[in-house]
């Protein structure tokens, strides 16, 4: 399987040997996946600790699917354009336009802002999308770094952004589905950004909200399959299909200790699903032995 992965590590002062142990485990992935691509940064400086095809990761641009969802709510909810406790019914037959968008999700009462994120319900963020004003998508990704390039390499590719035109293009643009195409070193900068922000505005309603959210969704929701190595990780799936193929590529981004955010874990699997990548961000971090507590 060919996968991306990006993590950004906090140093302490264990911090040499965690950062020690995460090269070996990248190095194991690495030989098990081949044709892996693997980078680590350090949160708190944003440097490069250790990569694998740096400018590869860079370079390769995708849709991102519901990995956008955390960034978008986290900013909704902080320039108050959107209420963490607005409620949404999902009959799991969402259709806009040519697509059909059903939710996978177990059948339940009308979801509000955590329990749509755990369970990455499409429906509440379509009708999440209705809420905002032409053109408001960009200015709220535009603090995240998301489409910026990162400097952390040259030759990178730029994340391509196209403001919605439509209804239906907003609401496939939020659900990260067209409109975006992103590289994983952006989305690794992004969740970082995402994860300062949840450090320095812990009692916030947006904080509260998305961490929560996170955390329900590897405990127990979409990305349950990265918390199979016992650590306390809190992240999201996203799965989209490629601009030339109806094939799918999987994406899973996460932040660790799920309380005290100091790691970053970004996997990109260019054939494949979500679940696939947030399986691999579990074998990583199992394979560093670290309970990142």
């Amino acid at each position: 399987m060919f996968a991306v992965i990006v993590l950004l590590v906090a140093r302490s002062l264990s911090g040499q040997g965690r950062d020690e142990a995460l090269r070996r485990a990248v190095e194991q992935v690495a030989a098990a996946e081949p044709t892996s691509r693997i980078v680590i940064l350090d949160r708190a400086s944003g440097n490069v600790i250790a990569a694998r095809q740096l400018t590869a990761a860079s370079r390769t641009l995708a849709a991102p699917g519901s990995v956008l969802k955390p960034l978008l709510l986290y900013r909704a909810l902080e320039t108050g354009q959107w209420d963490s406790s607005n409620r949404i019914a999902c009959n799991r037959q969402l259709v806009i336009g040519r697509h059909r968008l059903g939710c996978s999700h177990p059948n339940a009462a009308p979801f509000d802002a955590r329990e749509a994120l755990a369970w990455s319900c499409n429906s509440y963020f379509a009708g999440m999308a209705r809420a905002l004003r032409p053109g408001q998508l960009m200015s709220l990704l535009r603090p995240t770094g998301l489409l910026d390039t990162t400097g952390l390499t040259t030759g990178e590719a730029l994340a391509e952004f196209r403001e919605p035109a439509s209804l239906e293009e907003q609401q496939l643009a939020m659900l990260g589905l067209s409109n975006i195409r992103i590289t994983p070193l952006e989305l690794a900068v992004a969740y970082r950004w995402l994860a300062n922000e949840l450090a320095a505005h812990p009692q916030s309603a947006a904080t509260r909200t998305v961490a929560a959210g996170l955390t329900d969704s590897t405990d127990f929701g979409m990305a349950s399959g990265a918390s199979t190595s016992g650590a306390s990780i809190a992240g999201k799936t996203g799965t989209a299909e490629g601009v030339t193929s109806s094939g799918t590529h999987g994406w899973f981004a996460g932040i660790a200790p799920a309380q005290d955010p100091r790691v970053v874990i970004v996997v990109f699997v260019p054939s494949g699903r979500g679940a696939d990548a947030a399986q691999v961000a579990g074998q990583v971090i199992a394979k560093a032995r670290l309970t990142l507590r």
